[in-house]
This record gives structure tokens, C-alpha cells and sequence, in this order.
């Protein structure tokens, strides 16, 4: 890929409180994987990510939801993924700042990086990972009357932190996506009631799963309502009732309800990335497959964020990326420095 040209771009001004040699944007499951795989390497990370915990949306949107191509893993939940990844970074002790986001982010003249947070954090690195995901999200708000007011109540959630919370309750969840699909399946044992409410008569969801929800209506332990969508909530305000909802031809009805999950995508951005010199195509930064290099010199992307031709969008390619970007890192810090691959079972992990 050829190598943009950085000449114009002026170095960040300000202190410097930390130097690193890989500075990491964003604490998802791939950019904790990218800490464990430059520590291998002997490079030190620093990470910086919006949220106040790592996890990125595994942690902020479906924490519970069960993942099951995780090798060596048949099943594991997303809350349960991110434990194991932190664990595995932690020897070699990354540095996390958290409920920030990189503003600014310059090369500077010895071809190194200059950022800063949103808290004025000032971190030079020799390299930088963009490991953003789906950039700064937030989910898609149904546009429905009254909504803020049934939010601040906790009667419409977006994420479900614990499924057991939801025992015993009534809940309507609208969409036709994977965690619609897959909240349905996994609350119809829990919840007193589930509704899914779709405006199409097919889902976008993995067949399987798909599959499992339509035994579950058959079953009677799931409601489908398709063609529906959401017109309105019931209730006072705050405490939620019933959920109305309306079919193609304008039909009405009303579903009893205690809670409200809508799960119509999110809402994303890759904010201030677009200032940082990267190619972007349709949201997404280009790179090398074989380096995950931007066309930016010291720049890599990986995980959502990245793309390239017949890539399959799945987390354990988001793993093999953090390896590929760790490797080329080194390269790119230590050009003199001939270093021998090394197996993780030969090399071991620091204590």
C-alpha cells in the first residue's frame, strides 16, 4: 500500500505525560487482544477508549449475549470474553484511560505520534492502533412520543446488563437484527412475556437463532408481531404499561408490557478519525491484510474499522489482525532489530 504523504501534518503541541510504544484507540475485544500480542513482542501499550470500562460494545450493549466461534471456546458470553482477554493483557501491564477519546492525534517530525484526550491527556507512541470498532456509538432511538421520560424510568433500555434482572417481567423487544433475534431466544425462559416486534416478515439474524425463535413461537413461549412496528408507549410517563404498535395497513393494537428493548442498529461515528490522515471508504479505513498498515505510515487499523476485499467481519479476524499490526509494528520501530518468531508456548508470559 503506498505511504501517504505526512509532511503537512504538524505536530500536537502541548506536555507529553506518557511515551509508549503503541498507543491503542479503543478497548473492544480486538484492541485488548492487540495489547496481549505487542507484549509478546516487548512493546508497551497505552490504550484509550470512550467508555468507563473496557469491552467496547460487548460490554456497553449486550454483555450477557452468548458467543459461540471463539476457538476453543463453545460457548462463552461477551461480559465473559472481555474477563478472559483482560486477564490475558494484564501481564504485561497496559496503561488504560478511560471515558475519553483521542481529539487530536499528529505525526510529529521524528516520525513518531503526538495525541491528546478529551482530557488533555498528552500520549507520545511510536505507533498507533486504531482498534475503534464501529467508531463512537450510540443506539437508534425510536422516534416514539414520550421516550425520554420511559428511559430515565428504566422502562425502555437499549442493553441488557443482566438477564436475570429481567425475570418475571413483560418485555416487548422490536427488531429483526441478531440481538433482537437472540435477546428473544435467551429471555424466553426468563421473562414472564416476550414480544418481538418486527416491521418485515424476515430477520436479519443468524439462521440458527432464527430457527430457535421460530420453534419458540411454535412453542407459544415467544409472541412474533410481523409486519408491526412501534407507534407509541402506555403508561405514566415513567412506568411503562403496554406498547402500541401498528401494522402496514394502519391496524393498532396494544401489547401489556414492563419494558421496552429496541434494538434498531446503533447511531455511529468515526468523529476525529477523519482528521488523522487515513483513507476512509464508506466509514471504514483501508489497509494491508497481510500488516493491517494504513496508507499512513505508523498508523494500523484493525478490527470493524478495517477493511479490505473479502473480509469476513467476525472477532476472531479481528484477532488475527491485532497479531498481523503487533508484527509490523515491530518492524516498523525496530527496522535493524532481526527478531525470530517465537510461539507463544515456547516464549511464555511474564508473571
Amino acid at each position: 500500500m503506498p505511504a501517504a504523504d505526512t509532511s503537512a501534518v504538524n505536530a500536537v503541541p502541548g506536555p507529553v505525560h506518557h511515551q509508549t510504544d503503541v498507543l491503542i484507540v479503543g478497548a473492544g475485544p480486538v484492541g485488548l487482544f492487540a495489547i496481549f500480542q505487542c507484549g509478546m513482542l516487548d512493546l508497551t501499550c497505552h490504550v484509550v477508549d470512550a467508555l468507563d470500562a473496557p469491552g467496547g460494545q460487548c460490554t456497553a450493549l449486550y454483555p450477557e449475549k452468548p458467543i459461540y466461534d471463539i476457538p476453543g471456546m463453545p460457548h462463552v458470553t461477551a461480559s465473559g470474553l472481555i474477563d478472559r482477554l483482560e486477564a490475558q493483557a494484564r501481564p504485561f501491564r497496559p496503561q488504560y484511560h478511560l471515558s475519553q477519546q483521542v481529539r487530536d492525534l499528529a505525526a510529529t517530525p521524528d516520525g513518531r505520534w503526538h495525541a491528546v484526550t478529551t482530557a488533555d491527556t498528552h500520549i507520545a507512541a511510536g505507533a498507533v492502533i486504531i482498534a475503534a470498532g464501529v467508531g463512537a456509538f450510540g443506539p437508534n432511538r425510536p422516534p416514539l412520543p414520550g421516550l425520554d421520560g420511559y428511559e430515565a424510568g428504566g422502562s425502555v433500555q437499549y442493553v441488557v446488563r443482566r438477564k436475570d434482572d429481567l425475570r418475571g417481567r413483560r418485555v416487548v423487544i422490536a427488531g429483526g437484527g441478531d440481538s433482537a433475534v437472540d435477546w428473544a431466544v435467551d429471555l424466553a425462559g426468563v421473562a414472564a412475556a416476550v414480544t418481538l416486534v418486527h416491521r418485515r416478515d424476515k430477520f436479519r439474524a443468524a439462521p440458527a437463532s432464527v430457527g430457535r425463535l421460530h420453534a419458540l413461537a411454535a412453542e407459544g413461549r415467544v409472541t412474533l408481531m410481523t409486519p408491526w412496528q412501534l407507534a407509541g408507549l402506555t403508561g405514566d410517563g415513567k412506568r411503562l404499561t403496554a406498547v402500541e404498535i401498528t401494522d402496514l395497513d394502519g391496524q393498532r393494537q396494544s401489547i401489556p408490557a414492563d419494558l421496552l428493548l429496541p434494538f434498531h442498529g446503533l447511531a455511529t461515528s468515526l468523529g476525529p478519525i477523519h482528521d488523522w490522515g487515513p483513507a476512509i471508504e464508506r466509514g471504514r479505513i483501508p489497509v494491508d491484510p497481510g500488516t493491517a498498515a494504513t496508507d499512513t505510515p505508523g498508523l494500523f487499523a484493525v478490527g470493524d474499522v478495517a477493511t479490505y476485499p473479502h473480509k469476513l467481519k467476525l472477532i476472531l479476524t479481528g484477532f488475527a489482525e491485532a497479531a498481523a499490526a503487533a508484527h509490523a509494528i515491530h518492524r516498523h520501530l525496530h527496522p535493524d532489530t532481526p527478531r525470530h518468531f517465537e510461539y507463544s508456548t515456547t516464549r511464555g508470559v511474564p508473571d
